[in-house]
């Protein structure tokens, strides 16, 4: 063969064998930076901040004057972005029922189920559940009490529009059943017992930062609001 063509034929030879394994390096998936987040990983992280940002500024000032405007704000990004996830105020109320209020909805009345002929241990359980949910998630005594045991409240509205009042009317009818039993205090009023516990435990947690600071001795945690309820409702206000 003439030394041109062997020449020409090598260079083809090269050129295709390049190709080849330029194929084969793009046919491979190109690796993610370590620590980045994928699209989807950040769709979620995007939209969680959304809805801390939403609880926070609902327990701080209400939903009424909650703009979704503000949540954008608050949590740092643009009005388009809150409104890719959330198309309106309802419906971003109605996730943070399903998705933050129904699972501790749940829990509370699973403490009546846990302990159907125990009332105390039941009502015990309820109370610190309350202090527990409380502790764990900052917005969520204000809130309740803003915005669900108030009136007007528009989370309660929502949620009886949703779910109705049968939850607390299983509630009323194992409190009424105890006492015809013997089992808890006949002078006890049912339709109050809920709202007692309520009070002694949410309500402590979403004033603190007022009156620790004019309590002494101001270390008064969840621990000692879970305590001061349960010695309430079991053994009342005469010594042990």
């Amino acid at each position: 063969m003439p030394v041109k063509a062997r020449k020409s034929n090598e260079m083809k030879e090269s050129n295709e064998s390049k190709e080849t394994q330029g194929r084969a390096t793009s046919d491979k998936p190109v690796a993610r930076r370590p620590g980045r987040p994928s699209g989807a990983a950040r769709g979620v992280e995007q939209r969680e901040r959304l809805i801390a940002a939403a609880l926070t500024l609902f327990a701080r000032q209400g939903i009424l004057d909650t703009t979704l405007g503000a949540i954008a704000r608050e949590a740092g990004v643009t009005s388009a972005m809150v409104h890719y996830y959330f198309k309106t105020r309802d419906q971003l109320i109605d996730v943070l029922i399903d998705e933050r209020f129904l699972p501790q909805r749940a829990a509370f009345g699973g403490c009546f189920e846990a302990h159907p002929d125990d009332p105390v241990a039941a009502l015990t359980a309820l109370t610190r559940r309350f202090v527990e949910v409380g502790e764990a998630n900052p917005w969520f005594a204000p809130l309740w009490v803003r915005e669900v045991i108030s009136e007007g409240g528009l989370l309660r509205q929502r949620m009886h529009e949703r779910f109705g009042q049968a939850q607390q009317h299983r509630v009323h009818e194992a409190i009424v059943r105890w006492q015809r039993e013997g089992k808890l205090n006949p002078a006890l009023e049912p339709s109050l017992l809920f709202q007692s516990l309520l009070g002694l435990t949410l309500l402590p947690l979403a004033t603190a930062p007022v009156w620790r600071k004019d309590v002494v001795p101001r270390n008064v945690g969840a621990e000692e609001i879970a305590r001061h309820a349960v010695a309430l409702i079991t053994q009342g206000i005469r010594p042990a």
